[in-house]
């Protein structure tokens, strides 16, 4: 299941206007393809996102057939690098990997201008700091109504920080602001990662998980609701596969081993499963006429654009 949740910037601070970055409570040790569960028996939102990226996904939805067919052209064209008329797997995988990186990127941007206040190409913790929670520091929070959560908030930002500030010197370069912001895509943050991943779901604060923990962070159900099937499946990760030393517990280890599972490459991953279902004659390469037969597959993937793919030429490969 998906182990991101957004954290919600709350009203006070987005009142002031401060320009708060989106925080995620939960981060993977690569960029997630999509903000959906990878669960085809509900559908294929997860794909459509990969294929054609969270923001891009949300255009094709609004296209005609046409537009969207037209659209899909042009992507197909730009994947197929060789222009042999077919998208190989090796294609897919780097088009994928280029949407991840590029949504890295632009999100780094769009933040970068916001913290660097004297324009020095560096952001110190203390711009970050002012900028993000400004003049609710100089009475510690006191007149916002969950003073605790926002004093947690920045506390959790302050450790983050300067786990991503490797020399330590309070200032943040741009690759460091990006491991601020984007943890999972860095080895030396995967401490920290593991960390708030605990503290999101240790509800209790023994510093561990335990299964009605891990099962409520996932879902929670409403009155007569029957469980289901996907909730019985996690119950058994955790029993079967998470908790490896059967204590009932997850410690920072089992959690590590959970959500930082190796080198695991996502973009492969979703590459070879695209092949897999719109390969149509099975010779594991993809062509035009094979996409566009499914289409209402591919309107639900990855591919077409990871965080907001312009077609129009200005986004270059």
């Amino acid at each position: 299941m998906m182990l991101l949740k957004s954290l919600a910037c709350l009203c006070a601070l987005a009142a002031v206007a401060f320009a708060v970055p989106a925080q995620e409570k939960r981060v993977h040790h690569q960029a997630d393809l999509s903000g959906r569960a990878h669960d085809d028996t509900h559908g294929f939102q997860y794909d459509h996102e990969a294929f054609l990226g969270k923001e891009e996904a949300k255009t094709f939805d609004q296209l005609t057939p046409e537009e969207s067919k037209d659209k899909l052209a042009k992507i197909v064209d730009r994947i197929d690098t060789d222009k042999d008329g077919y998208v190989t797997h090796t294609e897919l995988h780097y088009w994928i990997k280029h949407r991840q990186r590029r949504y890295i990127e632009e999100n780094v941007d769009k933040h970068w201008k916001d913290y660097d206040k004297n324009q020095d190409g560096k952001i110190s913790w203390e711009e970050y700091k002012n900028t993000t929670y400004g003049y609710y520091l100089d009475d510690e929070f006191d007149d916002v109504e969950d003073k605790a959560t926002y004093k947690s908030m920045l506390t959790r930002d302050e450790r983050r920080f300067k786990t991503a500030d490797r020399d330590g010197d309070g200032i943040a370069t741009r690759e460091e602001f990006t491991a601020f912001l984007h943890p999972e895509e860095f080895d030396y943050m995967k401490d920290v990662v593991v960390q708030e991943t605990v503290e999101d779901i240790d509800k209790n604060g023994d510093g561990k998980i335990n299964l009605d923990e891990y099962i409520g962070d996932m879902f929670t159900p409403e009155d007569g609701d029957k469980e289901p099937e996907w909730v019985q499946t996690e119950r058994q990760h955790f029993t079967e596969s998470r908790d490896t030393n059967k204590d009932g517990y997850l410690d920072a280890g089992e959690v590590a081993h959970w959500i930082l599972p190796g080198e695991v490459d996502h973009a492969d991953n979703e590459a070879k499963h695209l092949i897999h279902e719109t390969d149509t004659d099975k010779d594991g390469r993809l062509t035009l006429s094979e996409l566009l037969d499914k289409m209402d597959y591919i309107k639900t993937s990855t591919i077409t654009d990871y965080g907001g793919m312009r077609v129009d030429g200005h986004d270059e490969l």
